[in-house]
């Protein structure tokens, strides 16, 4: 590679005064940089190999804006624009890279020890911007949330996305506060012990100020997502493509110091290389981890089930370190709910739910009906630290008609024992904003684009895709800004009533996972899970070398007894969810069991209780 091309996509700026531009662009036999503010100055680029055009510009400032000129007749703002001051369709605006970080000593947080928190910038606060989350930070941190994961920030258009039609990868949302912005929250975040996931999107771009077409062959001509086209990962040319989405991942990585990638449904990337670009982004981001001394962490969002993801790349894999277990939340949905809808059909007894205690995933190669085919591989040998689950998140809301959370759906005992089934797995867990209160507000799909015809097409698309999960209905309009609006937090009730019972019991919950070695210790080995089908129970006994610890949750409406095989020993009570602390009718066990291999204990409908092995020599 020439030394043109060794420096950075698009426009880098330098303290002395100049900006380089480096820009792909094969389709073009001549392109401008056309300045255009302050002043109106046009720069020739020169073409160098590889269908790349270079540019050194002398006195020139961070917040100038500038456009492409293609052949001189289209402009375009740049593919790999650091920020869209005005929007997808506007210039692109050179900025300053540097930022007094005070973060020099954190180096990242090990994988089993992330408590993550989704959250959407725009609607997890009134202001919608990075820097209205920083006084929630600490709030967060004394919850017990060691991570917080940002839904995409890259540039979408207009005011009011999820984040998934974004159009410039490399751009942080004007309207949440800009690339700055975003520093000065992931500084905060590290300076408080926590760590920052962002989720990336690189499986297909928005429709709405999409240019990367009129650059290059960036979309490939044979598939299709279910978004639209499909980026170009195999095709002729396709190096270039990769290089732009390394290192845009590399991006965050170093300039904004991020300690984890979420790749948005990589089973939506069509590659069929030798390397796999996804193998190629995991080598890339791994070096660079090592050369910073930090850990950093790519973690995959699949509907496959495929543990290659998750494989070395030595033995064929693609070396990824997580992945977002989808049947985890749907075993446990459908054992509160009873839903059967979608691809809810797949789940419906205990039995599941046990399954991917014990395994992660449910389905390894079985028959899917959902699929009209066997879906999965054997998760088995896969580490517990590897899997990320959860009760909530953007999509399993979102997704519905009207954004209904599970506060919606079901009862405040049901949203404890949902609370417990995720903590208490030996698997990371994940948050999904306002959850552990029990935020009555939708979270519904919005956007604000400017073209009717894209509007209705988004509207019927909605309709299509809801029809599929049989949903019938009001829906939720996606570009009525009150649909935005319903779904911004009610942050403050999360100190009233019932609200501050339940976050009250999350606080206590994630006490628990980090002061019981058992449960803190992510360990599918040291694990045992017994299902009762009959009463809709499970059993779940974890332990390591100094601490044991049994959990029974019960996915039921009614009063019961159940013998249970307890190991001997005296165990003490550490949390029932039916403790009038927490809300419940009260308690139907004694403080301390004493068991011979068996105890029968009482359980409240939907309740969940938690037993400590009181001796020293626990299993």
């Amino acid at each position: 590679m020439t030394p043109q091309l060794e420096r950075p996509l698009g426009a880098v700026w330098s303290p002395e005064g100049a900006c380089g531009f480096l820009l792909w662009a094969p389709k073009a036999e001549k392109v401008d940089v056309h300045l255009v503010h302050p002043g109106d100055r046009v720069i020739a680029m020169q073409p160098v190999d590889g269908g790349y055009f270079t540019a050194a510009v002398e006195e020139i400032a961070p917040g100038a804006r500038y456009l492409y000129c293609l052949g001189g007749q289209i402009e375009r703002p740049d593919p790999a624009s650091r920020f869209q001051p005005q929007g997808v369709h506007g210039p692109s605006e050179v900025v300053d890279s540097d930022f007094a970080w005070t973060d020099n000593s954190w180096f990242g947080i090990p994988l089993e020890q992330y408590v993550l928190y989704e959250l959407h910038v725009g609607t997890f606060t009134p202001h919608g911007t990075f820097d209205a989350i920083i006084p929630r930070i600490s709030e967060l941190r004394d919850l017990g949330i060691t991570a917080i994961e940002l839904m995409p920030v890259a540039q979408f258009p207009g005011n009011r996305n999820w984040g998934y039609d974004g159009v410039y990868p490399f751009a942080v949302q004007n309207s949440y506060g800009g690339p700055a912005a975003l520093k000065r929250l992931i500084n905060a975040c590290h300076q408080q012990g926590m760590a920052v996931a962002l989720d990336v999107v690189y499986n297909h771009l928005g429709p709405e100020g999409n240019y990367l077409g009129d650059f290059g062959p960036y979309f490939a001509d044979f598939y299709r997502t279910p978004w639209g086209q499909a980026v170009n990962f195999d095709g002729p040319q396709s190096d270039n493509v990769r290089r732009y989405f390394v290192e845009n991942a590399l991006q965050w990585i170093t300039e904004f110091h991020v300690d984890a990638l979420r790749l948005d449904a990589i089973h939506a990337i069509v590659d069929l290389s030798a390397r796999p670009f996804l193998e190629e982004l995991s080598t890339a981001i791994h070096a660079k981890a090592n050369l910073l001394n930090r850990q950093v962490f790519l973690i995959a969002e699949s509907n496959r089930n495929d543990v290659r993801i998750l494989s070395p790349r030595e033995a064929g894999g693609l070396g990824l370190d997580a992945v977002w277990n989808d049947d985890f939340h749907h075993s446990v949905h459908v054992m509160l709910t009873g839903e059967q809808n979608g691809y809810y059909q797949d789940f419906s007894r205990v039995g599941d739910l046990a399954r991917a205690f014990r395994k992660g995933f449910v389905y390894e190669g079985q028959y899917s009906k959902y699929r009209q085919r066997r879906q999965g591989t054997s998760s088995q040998p896969i580490s517990a630290r590897r899997f990320i689950v959860f009760g909530q998140n953007h999509d399993q809301v979102g997704n519905g008609p009207m954004g209904g959370r599970l506060s919606q759906l079901v009862s405040f005992e049901q949203l404890k024992l949902a609370a417990a089934t995720v903590l208490f797995s030996p698997y990371v867990p994940l948050l999904f904003m306002g959850e552990e209160y029990a935020e009555p507000a939708p979270f519904s799909y919005f956007v604000s684009h400017g073209d009717p015809a894209l509007v209705e097409s988004v509207r019927t698309g909605r309709r299509t895709y809801l029809a599929r999960f049989e949903w019938g209905g009001e829906m939720a309009d996606p570009q009525d800004e009150s649909t935005f609006l319903r779904s911004i937090l009610n942050w403050e009730l999360r100190a009233e009533g019932h609200h501050r019972l339940l976050r009250n019991f999350y606080q206590e919950l994630l006490r628990l996972r980090r002061d019981l070695p058992a449960l803190f210790r992510l360990d599918k080995d040291a694990l045992e899970v017994i299902e009762f089908e009959d009463t809709k129970v499970i059993f779940v006994r974890r332990w390591n070398a100094s601490s044991h610890i049994f959990a029974v949750l019960h996915f039921n409406d009614e009063v019961i007894q159940i013998a249970l095989p307890v190991p001997a020993g005296s165990w003490k009570r550490k949390l029932d969810s039916a403790e009038l602390c927490w809300g419940g009718r009260g308690s139907q066990d004694a403080d301390v069991l004493v068991s011979t291999g068996e105890v029968q204990i009482s359980l409240s409908p939907w309740a969940v209780v938690v037993y400590a092995e009181t001796l020293s020599d626990a299993k």
